[in-house]
């Protein structure tokens, strides 16, 4: 062992073992950050922040790869998770952010908040206090929006920083993209967090510049100094303790890769829709068939751990442009939106069509037109080999193989061709090269694609969903509360009883907050 890594693990070890923390989070990331803030704002609370992978403590000793928005960093902080978007597309790539920010440190910076009826389906599911009505102001707390703070739903002093490209700084391809949603017929929609709009227009984007705005340096750099929170990077959590069904403290994995147990008297799980199960599902909570194959004894059986994977499936349409320098990887590469409803749809703006700015092999000039499905029935699974901590689950997605989500990504898919055709768009569209038209000869052709290549919009949420004791694939309650274990909260997108019709960064800091919130102004609630 070095001897900085023995002055670590034994600093953390006498740490440990002099300091009682009443809240342990796990994941720094999009609900982990702004939860640990919340919650340490109580000064005469101790709030331990553990993250897998390493804290960078000042920007200017940020990594290139998470200050540029205009880019998904993919490579240097990442999980390297593979997943089956399709049973025909095994083992691909399914990038997830393994940093303090966690994805909203490498992703594409888009801040949409979804539609009020995502969050009154929550309720439905029983989980009242997720009304529209109580996350508004939640959502508005979040943003400083340079553009719409003004209006009565937005922010204009929250810690992430909100704003949209004006036309002037779209690129040639995004400006041809408005332009022909309009030829179209889709109405211009200026801002797509007003909650009853829809069209075509700018991204609200959480970037300023090139500059990523994550909840590291959002939440965190302002608190770091606070006497009552720590945080720690390179802890990679194995397990729960759990002691006569309640969770005491985590079993921790260092960087030296010696294990340090830390006990707190609650443990709040924000490690993601990926990550929370398998901490589950070590510690014993989950399906019983799935803990007897894994090897792990049944601290509590729990059905839903693992399963009701949501996600956004979505495939683009590749194109060649008239001319290869209106493609260019250093432009930001989203820029512009069109959000709205499939035909007969009782589920208002379940589609969504966004032009990628680059796309496609390395080097080749290609550009995107990407048809998405928002609101999806179909759900997909988690399944971990055995309780091997660093050991990937099998992701399956099961994308499209419900007939109606098959048939609304194929109106979506169908319109975003329409795109390549016509208009300024069509005009700087020099050939289609996928798919090959020649092959697509009608919808069940275009049905049968994307049964085939969907992928994700990677988003999943819902592996371990809220819901009433009743339900039984309820993991947690509307607070977040393991219904089987005491002192045990589960804060991020697993939680999500359904995928919201956006990109989830902005629900996933949304449920920090709140859960986070309720820890500062309720601790009673969590027997704190």
């Amino acid at each position: 062992m070095g001897i900085l890594s023995f002055v670590r693990a034994t600093s953390v070890k006498a740490m440990a073992s002099v300091r009682n923390f009443e809240i342990i989070v796990v994941g720094a990331g999009a609900s982990g950050a702004p939860l640990a803030a919340r919650a340490s704002e109580n000064p005469n609370s101790t709030v331990l922040l553990l993250e897998a992978g390493p804290d960078y403590s000042d920007l200017t000793d940020t990594p290139a790869d998470l200050r540029n928005g205009h880019h998904n960093s993919v490579v240097d902080h990442d999980w390297r998770l593979n997943y089956s978007p399709t049973e025909q597309r095994p083992n691909q790539p399914l990038p997830r952010g393994r940093v303090t920010g966690g994805s909203s440190a490498v992703n594409t910076c888009i801040f949409l908040r979804g539609v009020p009826e995502d969050y009154d389906g929550w309720v439905d599911r029983g989980n009242s206090e997720w009304k529209w009505e109580n996350v508004l102001p939640t959502f508005c707390r979040i943003e400083r929006d340079l553009d719409f703070g003004h209006e009565t739903f937005h922010g204009d002093a929250g810690p992430i920083t909100v704003r949209r490209y004006p036309y002037d700084e779209l690129t040639e391809l995004h400006q041809a993209f408005l332009a022909t949603a309009d030829e179209l017929g889709y109405p211009e929609c200026p801002d797509q967090n007003d909650p009853d709009d829809w069209g075509a227009g700018p991204q609200p984007m959480n970037k300023l510049g090139q500059l990523r705005v994550s909840t590291a340096s959002a939440y965190l750099a302002p608190i770091r100094l606070r006497p009552n929170l720590e945080i720690r990077g390179n802890c990679h959590t194995n397990k729960l303790i759990i002691e006569r069904g309640k969770a005491v403290g985590v079993e921790v994995i260092l960087a030296d890769g010696s294990t340090e147990e830390i006990r707190s008297k609650l443990v709040v799980l924000c490690a993601g829709a990926i990550h929370t199960p398998g901490i589950l599902l070590r510690s014993g909570i989950g399906p019983s068939q799935d803990l007897a194959r894994m090897g792990v004894e049944v601290s509590a059986e729990m059905s839903g751990v693992g399963k009701n994977l949501s996600d956004h499936p979505g495939l683009f349409v590749l194109c060649r442009p008239t001319h290869p320098e209106l493609v260019n990887s250093e432009q930001p590469i989203i820029q512009t939106i069109l959000r709205y409803t499939s035909p007969d749809n009782k589920d208002r703006m379940d589609l969504q069509i966004e032009q990628l700015t680059f796309t496609g092999r390395e080097n080749v000039p290609y550009f995107g037109v990407a048809a998405v499905l928002e609101q999806v029935d179909g759900a997909g699974e988690l399944l971990f080999p055995n309780a091997d901590p660093f050991v990937s689950p099998t992701i399956k997605s099961r994308f499209c193989e419900v007939d109606r989500d098959a048939e609304r990504l194929a109106d979506c898919f169908l319109d975003a061709l329409r795109f390549t055709e016509t208009g300024p768009l069509g005009a700087l569209t020099d050939e289609v090269m996928f798919p090959d038209l020649d092959r697509v000869n009608d919808r069940g052709d275009i049905i049968d694609l994307l049964r085939r290549f969907s992928a994700s919009g990677y988003h999943p949420c819902g592996t371990a969903r809220m819901g009433p004791s009743d339900d039984p694939d309820a993991v947690v309650d509307q607070y977040g509360r393991c219904h089987s274990i005491d002192g045990l909260v589960v804060a991020d997108a697993s939680i999500f009883p359904t995928v919201p019709r956006a990109n989830t960064n902005p629900s996933s800091i949304m449920v920090g907050e709140t859960i986070g919130e309720w820890l500062r102004t309720e601790p009673s609630r969590y027997n704190l």
